[in-house]
């Protein structure tokens, strides 16, 4: 498709242009990201693409390796420290994914990589979510983000495959960084990330 190429074009010129002005940036984030909350500071999980397909998203940690008495890590609230919580706030965490963009596994804009558990639990119209490689951003995030439920989520992410043009990513680029600097999109109890999805109930 005519519009997929130009997308693929635009992100990976993009990319790699924000690669080369953010270096420093992402060089001074990696080593306080390393000293606040361990190594590794870079966080590798494998999530689907396009199609379903894995591959290895990177972004930096947000988290602490924290155990209780047993060995068992502590609940995700527990290890989320405040500069964890400020990273995933502005988005900074999200950076490095700009490396996934460029290597093609990801683009700049499109429904955001969660996790490989959820795959059987999406009904058939939210899996048309992976019909598009998955985004840095996207529709649901410049629209709620974490304060809205999953089942909004993913009808914005289907809304977004069914629409997607060239026109609409920039729009969601521009506005992504105006939510990002008026911090907006946390849920309403004050949570940087979104309950587990377990499924969606038929009604």
């Amino acid at each position: 498709m005519r519009e997929t190429k130009v997308k693929r074009t635009f992100d990976f010129l993009a990319a790699a242009a924000l690669l080369l002005v953010l270096a420093l940036p992402l060089a001074l984030l990696y080593i306080q990201v390393r000293r606040r909350l361990g190594a590794p500071a870079l966080f590798r999980q494998v999530r689907p693409g396009l199609g379903g397909r894995p591959f290895e998203m990177i972004k930096f940690r947000t988290m602490t390796d924290a155990r209780d008495a047993s060995g068992q890590l502590l609940p995700d609230s527990e290890r989320l420290t405040p500069f964890g919580r400020w990273l995933r706030s502005t988005s900074l965490d999200e950076l490095p994914e700009l490396w996934n963009v460029l290597c093609g596994h990801m683009s700049l804009v499109g429904p955001r990589p969660l996790l490989m558990e959820y795959l059987p639990l999406y009904s058939a119209e939210q899996a048309r979510r992976h019909d598009v490689r998955p985004g840095v951003t996207g529709w649901a995030q410049i629209n709620g983000r974490n304060a809205i439920s999953w089942d909004q989520k993913f009808a914005l992410d289907v809304w977004y495959v069914d629409n997607q043009s060239l026109w609409l990513d920039l729009k969601i680029l521009a506005l992504t960084v105006l939510k990002v600097l008026r911090k907006e999109g946390i849920s309403s109890a004050g949570e940087a990330t979104m309950p587990r999805f377990t499924g969606t109930k038929a009604d």
